[in-house]
């Protein structure tokens, strides 16, 4: 029986280890994520340690940076440079790094929005789109588009309909602005905004806030697995040797 530790695996056995489909490892190897297999005189594939390695170093970046980016990290692993390698996993570390940088920075914003008074308003403090995006930074589209989507719903009581922001509007407006910056999709604020309007900020606030936070610890998590897993990978695989390894061996 074929084993992990056999010279040769089948696709079956590279798929066990890798915790993927047979199917899903052909695809592997169709994308350079597994180097090409060697053929036996009846047309099987025959595997090795580094097609697991690299199947395995490729499920644990994917978990972090998606598959595009886990994708091509592993495809320079077999044929780029090291330092190739190494310069894609610090960019990917420093997206996950500003990432964290803004969703602090959202955090305070969005905290110190919601807890703001909102004063009886009068007619002449509303806004018009123009006005909100020029004041947001934004383009007056996005505003159309929060309104469409229930994020940030204006008051239309002109005879033509014309979009007026009221304070609490406003308001709204600078806490969708303040968490799309930080990485935040329609669907999450969908959910979120109602409850706001609810006077449920700092609470609801609090816990989108922090589940943000729990998904960016994860894919950081799972990137430090990955980067675990490429180790574990470069000694086995066939791309340009590592500079500073050559000068070591001298």
């Amino acid at each position: 029986m074929t084993t992990l530790n056999s010279p040769i695996l089948r696709t079956a056995a590279v798929a066990r280890a890798a915790g993927y489909s047979v199917q899903q490892i052909r695809n592997l190897e169709r994308d350079g994520v597994l180097p090409p297999a060697a053929r036996s005189g009846s047309g099987y594939r025959g595997y090795r340690e580094v097609h697991v390695r690299s199947a395995l170093a490729y499920r644990a970046l994917a978990a972090g940076l998606g598959p595009v980016a886990a994708k091509r990290i592993v495809r320079a692993v077999h044929e780029r440079p090291v330092t190739d390698v190494l310069a894609q996993l610090d960019a990917a570390h420093a997206r996950l790094d500003r990432e964290r940088a803004e969703l602090r920075e959202a955090e305070a914003a969005a905290e110190a929005i919601a807890a703001e008074p909102i004063a009886d308003a009068r007619p002449s403090d509303a806004m018009t789109v123009a006005e909100l995006a020029a004041a947001l930074a934004i383009r007056p589209s996005a505003l159309r588009h929060w309104d469409a989507e229930g994020l940030v719903v204006p008051d239309r009581g002109t005879p033509r309909g014309i979009r007026r922001y009221s304070p609490a509007q406003v308001r709204d407006a600078r806490i969708v602005h303040q968490l799309r910056a930080a990485g935040y999709g329609v669907p999450a604020l969908r959910a979120l905004m109602p409850r706001l309007r609810h006077g449920e900020r700092a609470g609801d606030l609090r816990t989108t806030l922090a589940a943000r936070e729990a998904g960016i610890t994860a894919r950081s998590r799972a990137l430090l697995d990955g980067t675990a897993a490429l180790a574990a990978l470069l000694p086995l695989a066939g791309g340009q040797p590592d500079p500073l390894g050559q000068i070591r061996a001298r």
